[in-house]
């Protein structure tokens, strides 16, 4: 009797041990769960009450400033409901191109909302939400090129100068597949197409939306044709700090929600299939 109490007594200790391990266990889960959420992004969007929106301005027509001085396009329109959607104030942080994901990084801004294409190299670094437009890169030709130059491939030679803006998608797609090509960067993507327009370059590589608008704008000197089959695919999302897991899952269903009930296709039509508001920048 006194073994199979001394069995007993072992088995409700263990049994005990094991229940109060697996609940210290659900306790350390829980807690790493709440400190996750308060160190999460969109709590202290909450908290502070302000949503601090990081983007370059002069990306027509994602993010301009107008005649005001004050900043205007699709990705400031975004950002803006979003605020709305967060009950906080929108607050802009323009930024330059080639320091706008450290700037992320070092919490100066909240998110990036500036026409960033997703690339595996940046996805390194940072998290992107599901992307909200899909565009690629396009080509601005010179007119003394007409009959010569029908895709990207026929620039590929050293007797052709292909104009990209520093740091961008297509500065990557001329050094990918225009490798032979003679390559100039410029800080603009206004420079660059200006250098085709004067004839100093043969071709400027950008996405497809601002060659279109350019060609709108500048098109009827004829001095430049646009080659506007897209020769890659590039998806543009915004993008937040890694390992905040509630920050992307409440921007994503933002995605979802404003492609259901209209709010984006508001945005896409004024910004997108419409060049009225180039009087405003005008």
């Amino acid at each position: 009797m006194k073994r199979v109490s001394l069995v007993s007594l072992l088995i409700i200790g263990l049994v005990l041990m094991f229940t109060a391990c697996g609940q210290f266990k659900q306790t350390e889960e829980v807690n790493v769960r709440m400190d996750l959420t308060k160190q999460s992004t969109l709590e202290k969007i909450i908290a502070s009450g302000e949503l601090r929106h990081g983007f370059e301005a002069g990306y027509m027509p994602f993010e301009m400033v107008d005649k005001n001085g004050e900043f205007i396009g699709f990705d400031i329109d975004m950002g803006k409901k979003m605020a709305e959607a967060l009950g906080v104030k929108w607050v802009p942080v323009n930024t330059a191109w080639d320091g706008i994901i450290p700037s992320l990084m070092t919490d100066k801004f909240d998110i990036i909302m500036s026409g960033m294409t997703v690339t595996q190299e940046r996805n390194i670094k940072i998290n992107f939400v599901e992307p909200y437009i899909v565009i690629g890169q396009a080509i601005i030709v010179n007119s003394k090129l007409a009959g010569k130059v029908n895709s990207y491939k026929d620039l590929n030679s050293p007797e052709y100068t292909v104009i990209s803006k520093l740091g961008t998608t297509g500065e990557q797609a001329v050094k990918s597949m225009l490798p032979k090509a003679t390559y100039k960067a410029f800080e603009t993507e206004s420079e660059g197409a200006m250098e085709v327009l004067s004839g100093n370059a043969d071709a400027f590589v950008y996405d497809l939306p601002y060659m279109e608008l350019f060609m709108t704008q500048r098109g009827d000197s004829g001095s430049i044709f646009l080659l506007n089959k897209p020769f890659t695919y590039e998806p543009l999302a915004w993008a937040i700090n890694k390992g905040d897991p509630d920050f992307l899952n409440w921007l994503n269903n933002f995605m979802k929600q404003i492609k259901n009930d209209g709010t984006y296709d508001a945005i896409y039509d004024k910004w997108i299939r419409s060049d009225a508001w180039l009087a405003e920048v005008e």
